[in-house]
């Protein structure tokens, strides 16, 4: 069922809308389970809208296996969406700084206040237990499929982490992490929520995609909430931020990659160039100061002094 969660009248007659689609069985005892897919914070993460559609389209498959409550959030910041924009166009806010929001308060806050009382209100069935907020990296960076949390909440998210087929578990420490953002004010209001990674901004990656769906299916099960069939998922390696090496560049120029993400190097290996296109020469050759996995790699190749290369995670 179609749901409008948001209205906000705009200029010459337009009206923003935030939908969200509900999916509920077809029976209802009222002890169901209820979780929540959030995507589109930022308009130029493509990645979750697929990951919406597919999931939506395998339940509308197999409907009957349906036995808990999905409600699916595909676009939440729908003018950053059409402009192809990160931020919301205009006042140029990032939306995932403004939660819980404030009805009182300007778009952005009042988009993020009505999404909030959406996902924790029971009125209207049981409360929210989990929240997934799907990302796409950005337009520098591919990334490995991955769940960030953090280290404050690991022991009541990684329950539902770990059962998503991610590649990676990426524990943040909390004492680095500002509130605004949407998962951190859910699990401040006992919504158990986390962020997934994958692939980069403006881009539909379908198998890391559909990896991440087969986990969504997977932990739905596990939940009580899908009696499908679902896939063995993989055990994702557990990686806190002193054992993740930034490779930053020391040198202006366009990069040329020599490796990519789910690689794994050892000490000394190249990583990529940094090349002059005007002179054709080598500026500067990029080498693995560690072993371990890549985790992210350059994918926007012009780069400053300092520009994020790559990412290793010590294996």
């Amino acid at each position: 069922m179609i749901e409008t969660v948001a209205r906000v009248n705009l200029m010459v007659n337009e009206v923003l809308k935030i939908k969200k689609n509900r999916l509920t069985p077809d029976t209802i005892t009222g002890n169901e389970k209820r979780i929540a897919l959030v995507s589109g914070i930022y308009g130029d993460e493509l990645q979750g809208q697929y990951i919406c559609y597919e999931v939506i389209r395998r339940i509308k498959e197999d409907y009957s296996s349906l036995t808990g409550i999905v409600d699916v959030y595909p676009y939440i910041n729908p003018l950053a969406l059409e402009a192809k924009t990160r931020e919301i166009p205009g006042p140029e806010l990032d939306m995932n700084e403004l939660f819980p929001g404030a009805k009182s308060g300007a778009l952005g806050e009042y988009a993020a206040s009505c999404l909030m009382e959406d996902i924790l209100s029971a009125e209207d069935g049981p409360k929210t237990e989990f929240c997934l907020d799907i990302h796409g990296s950005d337009l520098y960076l591919k990334e490995i499929p991955q769940i960030r949390l953090n280290d404050d909440v690991v022991d009541d998210v990684m329950p539902y982490a770990a059962k998503l087929n991610s590649d990676m578990i990426w524990v943040h420490p909390s004492n680095q992490v500002k509130g605004g953002s949407m998962v951190h004010e859910l699990n401040q209001r006992g919504v158990v929520a986390c962020v997934t990674e994958s692939t980069s901004a403006y881009r539909i990656d379908q198998k890391s995609g559909n990896q991440l769906v087969d986990g969504i299916f997977a932990m739905m099960a596990d939940m009580g909430i899908w009696q499908g069939e679902v896939v063995k998922v993989k055990k994702p390696r557990v990686t806190y931020d002193k054992q993740m090496t930034f490779i930053n560049s020391e040198s202006s120029g366009q990069f040329i990659s020599n490796v990519d993400i789910l690689d794994k190097v050892e000490v000394g290996d190249l990583i990529g160039y940094v090349v002059n296109v005007l002179t054709g020469t080598v500026e500067q050759k990029v080498i693995a100061p560690s072993r371990g996995l890549i985790t992210a790699i350059r994918e926007y190749p012009a780069i400053e002094v300092g520009s994020l290369l790559a990412r290793i995670a010590e294996i």
